[in-house]
């Protein structure tokens, strides 16, 4: 497996942002290198609030909305939450279909989302 990064996180004060570096996210191996690199980052920072950037993907397989709900589950256990931003509306629609919608917030873009997790009104 390469050493390629499948996600570049980066972190604004207390606020994460993990940006999805392809436009197609359905390798199974790549998803789990995704998710080890995530776990690393959350152990070693236990961040408030998680932003997922899905600017530049158009296609994603199940086991993302399984990575998601993972990332989700971690984070609560210490108060902290997970938003995702910047989503098209086909990819949106995967999530109103298996009612996580419900689950997650969504914002327009990135810095809409990272703007109001730093208000305190996420």
């Amino acid at each position: 497996m390469e050493d390629k990064h499948e996600v570049e996180i980066t972190s604004q004060k207390n606020v994460a942002v993990v940006t999805f570096l392809a436009g197609s996210i359905s390798d199974l191996e790549k998803i789990a290198a995704a998710a080890k690199q995530i776990d690393d980052f959350i152990s070693r920072n236990q961040p408030a609030r998680m932003v997922f950037d899905f600017g530049g993907v158009k296609f994603f397989c199940s086991r993302v909305l399984g990575l998601l709900l993972e990332i989700r589950a971690k984070l609560e256990t210490y108060g902290g939450e997970v938003v995702i931003s910047a989503i098209n509306p086909q990819l949106y629609r995967v999530f109103k279909i298996t009612h996580l919608d419900k689950i997650f917030r969504f914002f327009p873009d990135k810095q809409s989302a990272v703007k109001m997790m730093r208000s305190g009104q996420a």
